[in-house]
C-alpha cells in the first residue's frame, strides 16, 4: 500500500514541478536608455522572452505597443523621450553631429558620461519609476533584473530592493572596462580600446596609445564617473534603501553579461563563461519591401547602392557642399542609390536615387542587387551587411564605430573614409572597388559564413543564460574569484613584490657576503705582510 501512495506523491510533485517551470518567471526589464538603435537588440529579447512564457514588466523610453505582446508585458513608459542629442551638441559646441568626427577619445568619454548621467535622472523622475522604488511589495515580486549595461548603472540598486540575480546586456559588445567588472584581465597589448581606431595588430606607438586611453579610461570612470553616478543611485535610492551600493560593488554582482557581440565581428581576446556573445538578435529572416522599394531595387540591373547613417547621424543635416558632392557622384553611376535621408522633398535629386525617411535597412540589405552599404559603421548596420554579406563603405563618426570599420578593413571587406576628407575622386573610386573588385564580396561571404556558424540561434541562447541564471539563482559558480581580489592582488603586484623583495635581499645578502669576503682577505693579507 505504501509504494503507490509514496509514486503517486512523487508524479504529483513532478507535474507540480514541470507546471511551475511552464508558468514561467518575472522579470523586470530597465531598457531606459532613448537609443533607437539599442532598442532593436532589446525588442528582439523582450519578445522572445514574452513568447517563451515569461512576464515581463518593461522600463522603456520607447513603446512596443505596435508588436502587441499580450498580457506577460507590462509597460513603464518614460515620458517625454529625453534628448540626449542636444545635451551633447550644446557642451561641445556643435552644431550638428557630422562635426563629431573632430572629436577625441576623450571627449567621446565626456559625452557619455552627460549622455548616461541625464537620461538616467530623466527615468528616475518618472512617477511610475518612482513607484516602482517605493512599492510596499517587493518580495516575490521579480525573479530577475534585466538591464542594459550602458551608463545608467544607478538602476542596479533595483536588484537589492527586489532582491534579485542581475543580467545585462550590451548594445556596444565588448568595452575596455569590462574586465573589471566581470573578473579577468584584459591584455592591452592587443585588444584595442573600444573607441580607438585599432585593431589588434597594433605597432609599438598604437599600443602605447592603447595602453594610455585604456588606463585613462578606468581612472576617469573611478575617480569622476563612479562617484557622479554613485550621486543620483543615493539620491532616488536612498529613501528605501538603508545603504545604497556603490556602483562599482554593485557592478561585480552581475551573473551574466549578454554582449552585442560574435566571432569574428569582434577581435578575440580572454572572456569568462559569464560574458555571453548574442551578436545578431535584431536580424530576423527578411519581409516583403514596400512595393515602390521593390520595383527600384529590382530594376537595379546594374546593381544597387544602399545608403544609411544610422538613427542618430542625419543625412539631412550634411553640409551642403558635401551633400553637392554625394549627389553628383551617385548621379554620374549606372547603379542605382536607395538613400535614408530624412527630407523626401530634396532638390536636384538624380533619377537613379530614391530617397525615404526611413527604410527597412535588413530587408535592403537582402535583395540580391545590393552590392555596396555605405554605413556609419554602427555595431547593428555592420553585423546586417556581414550577415547579407554586403560589401561596406564606411564613414564613422564616433565611439565604437571606428574600431567596427577598423576591423572590417581588416577583414577586406570593407573601404573606410573620414568625412571631412572625402572627395569626388576618393568617393569614385571606392565604390568602384567595392562594386567591381570581387574580393570584397568574397571576403564578406566569408566572414557572414563564420558569423552565421553557431550552436544555437543567438535569441535563444540569450534567454537560456537569462534562464539558466533564473534556474541556479544567480549562478554564482559563474562568479570569478578576481572580483574578491584587491586591486594590487588582482595584478599580481603583491606577488611581483613579494618576488621583488626576495631578488633585492638576495643582492643584498650576496653584496654583503663578498664585501665581508673581500675585507677579510685584506686583514689576512695585512696580516701575512706584517
Amino acid at each position: 500500500m505504501q509504494f503507490p501512495l509514496l509514486f503517486g506523491l512523487l508524479l504529483a510533485g513532478t507535474l507540480y514541478s514541470q507546471l511551475e517551470l511552464g508558468e514561467g518567471s518575472k522579470i523586470l526589464a530597465v531598457y531606459a536608455f532613448p537609443g533607437k538603435s539599442h532598442f532593436m537588440m532589446h525588442t528582439a529579447l523582450i519578445r522572445e522572452l514574452v513568447e517563451s512564457g515569461h512576464q515581463v514588466t518593461m522600463v522603456t523610453a520607447f513603446t512596443l505597443a505596435k508588436e502587441q505582446l499580450g498580457s506577460n508585458y507590462t509597460e513603464i513608459l518614460i515620458e517625454p523621450v529625453y534628448d540626449f542629442w542636444h545635451d551633447v551638441k550644446l557642451n561641445f559646441g556643435a552644431q550638428h553631429l557630422f562635426e563629431l568626427t573632430r572629436m577625441t577619445n576623450y571627449d567621446f568619454l565626456k559625452m557619455l558620461e552627460i549622455i548616461g548621467l541625464k537620461t538616467t535622472e530623466h527615468a528616475l523622475r518618472q512617477p511610475k519609476v518612482r513607484a516602482l522604488i517605493h512599492a510596499e511589495q517587493k518580495e516575490g515580486v521579480f525573479d530577475l533584473l534585466l538591464a542594459e549595461q550602458f551608463y545608467q548603472e544607478a538602476f542596479l540598486a533595483l536588484a537589492h530592493l527586489y532582491k534579485v540575480p542581475v543580467v545585462t546586456t550590451s548594445t556596444l559588445g565588448y568595452e575596455n572596462h569590462m574586465s573589471q567588472m566581470m573578473g579577468l584581465i584584459t591584455p592591452w597589448s592587443f585588444v584595442p580600446h573600444g573607441f580607438m581606431p585599432f585593431t589588434d595588430r597594433m605597432s609599438f606607438l598604437e599600443r602605447v596609445k592603447n595602453s594610455y586611453a585604456s588606463f585613462y579610461e578606468d581612472m576617469d570612470r573611478l575617480l569622476n564617473y563612479f562617484p557622479k553616478m554613485d550621486a543620483v543611485a543615493r539620491e532616488f535610492f536612498g529613501p528605501v534603501l538603508a545603504e545604497v551600493p556603490k556602483v562599482r560593488h554593485m557592478e561585480r554582482e552581475i551573473s551574466v553579461m549578454l554582449l552585442n557581440s560574435h566571432a569574428p565581428l569582434t577581435t578575440t581576446r580572454p572572456t569568462v563563461d559569464a560574458m555571453v556573445p548574442v551578436g545578431g538578435m535584431h536580424i530576423y529572416p527578411p519581409k516583403a519591401l514596400p512595393a515602390d522599394m521593390q520595383a527600384f531595387l529590382d530594376g537595379a540591373t546594374e546593381g544597387a547602392i544602399f545608403f544609411s547613417l544610422g538613427s542618430n547621424v542625419q543625412s539631412k543635416d550634411m553640409p551642403v557642399e558635401m551633400l553637392r558632392l554625394f549627389l553628383q557622384v551617385f548621379g554620374s553611376l549606372k547603379q542605382r542609390v536607395l538613400w535614408k535621408f530624412e527630407d523626401e522633398s530634396i532638390s536636384q535629386l538624380p533619377d537613379n536615387v530614391m530617397v525615404r525617411k526611413w527604410l527597412p535597412q535588413a530587408d535592403i540589405l537582402a535583395h540580391r542587387h545590393v552590392k555596396v552599404f555605405i554605413t556609419h559603421g554602427g555595431l547593428f548596420g555592420t553585423q546586417e551587411g556581414v550577415h547579407y554579406a554586403v560589401p561596406m563603405l564606411g564613414i564613422p563618426f564616433y565611439c565604437d564605430q571606428h574600431l567596427n570599420m577598423n576591423k572590417a578593413v581588416l577583414g577586406g571587406y570593407a573601404i573606410s573614409l573620414h568625412f571631412q576628407s572625402i572627395t569626388d575622386e576618393i568617393l569614385r573610386h571606392s565604390l568602384d572597388q567595392l562594386i567591381h573588385n570581387a574580393t570584397y564580396k568574397e571576403n564578406v561571404q566569408r566572414v557572414s559564413d563564420i558569423f552565421r556558424d553557431r550552436p544555437l540561434e543567438p535569441r535563444k541562447s540569450a534567454v537560456y543564460w537569462i534562464e539558466y541564471v533564473i534556474r541556479h539563482r544567480g549562478a554564482p559558480h559563474m562568479r570569478s574569484a578576481g572580483l574578491d581580489l584587491n586591486w594590487f592582488q588582482f595584478y599580481l603586484l603583491d606577488v611581483i613584490a613579494f618576488v621583488a623583495i626576495i631578488a633585492l635581499a638576495g643582492v643584498m645578502a650576496l653584496s654583503l657576503a663578498i664585501r665581508l669576503l673581500m675585507g677579510s682577505n685584506k686583514k689576512h693579507r695585512k696580516a701575512k705582510l706584517n
